[in-house]
């Protein structure tokens, strides 16, 4: 599943494609929906941004669009004379002076006012969204040493969606291994410089993560696997899925295992502190 870096992705590219417009037209699948569209007309689309794995479009009345691709929704941009070559169902089609975005397959959508978005059964539940929300090193911090994330291993914390919105699996493990932190370590037991540690590595990988389209890994190790032929899939990334291959670091073969139900990568020498 994409995780928050992709999300913010793809929420930027639907952005380019309407924001600043009005809408000429509005479809929804949804019967709850459609009865809403006509109201749509003629409002301008102000923002598409993001929290965690939802996508938010903003409109001039301050009603927001919310929508979860979940495993297979995918926005698709085109022409609005032009149908997409797709077999997908069509869910919602916005379409602003000759632009369309049109989303499919998913079906997590809902039309909210902005004011009402706490209510939000979904997001009420997030953490702030790192590429959204403009989140500082000292918010980050502070958030790690609250009483209710403070005591918890860093493996399972990271994934808790109400700490931060958007970190999935494959920055689970990049954010640990650039912070030299072992999974099982845990916020309060931290000393100050591996907090500052884990904090700058949870925003710089996810921000990364974002400007280089899902890599994580150090700019001169992904030259040198490229050179040695190694695919996207093994050069973007520092350790995740790199099991059994030698540490770009000190040269200990990364290794994988289960926690929190999910394969976590790491390096058993450079992530020993904690």
């Amino acid at each position: 599943m994409p995780e928050g870096p992709e999300i913010r992705r793809a929420a930027d590219q639907v952005h380019r494609q309407i924001a600043g417009r009005r809408l000429d037209d509005a479809w929804f699948a949804f019967p709850d929906l459609a009865g809403q569209a006509a109201s749509l007309i003629g409002r301008k689309v102000i923002a598409v941004d993001s929290w965690g794995k939802a996508l938010l479009t903003r409109f001039d009345d301050s009603r927001v669009l919310y929508s979860h691709n979940q495993l297979y929704g995918v926005w698709k941009l085109h022409d609005a004379d032009r149908e997409p070559d797709t077999g997908r169902s069509l869910r919602v089609r916005l379409i602003a002076q000759d632009r369309a975005a049109s989303l499919y397959s998913a079906s997590d959508v809902s039309l909210w006012e902005e004011e009402r978005l706490d209510e939000h059964p979904f997001l009420s539940r997030l953490g702030p969204d790192l590429l959204t929300h403009g989140v500082t090193m000292e918010e980050v911090t502070a958030r790690l040493l609250h009483p209710r994330f403070r005591r918890r291993g860093l493996a399972g914390l990271l994934l808790d969606q109400s700490l931060f919105a958007g970190i999935g699996n494959y920055l689970r493990a990049e954010i640990l291994f650039f912070a030299e932190l072992h999974f099982m370590s845990r916020p309060g037991d931290l000393g100050e410089s591996a907090l500052a540690r884990l904090a700058s590595s949870i925003l710089t990988v996810t921000r990364q993560a974002y400007d280089q389209a899902g890599v994580t890994n150090r700019a001169d190790w992904a030259a040198a696997d490229r050179a040695r032929g190694s695919s996207r899939r093994r050069w973007r990334f520092a350790v995740f899925e790199r099991d059994g291959l030698p540490c770009h670091a000190c040269g200990t073969t990364i290794e994988r295992v289960m926690v929190t139900s999910r394969r976590l990568y790491f390096c058993p020498r450079c992530e020993s502190a904690g």
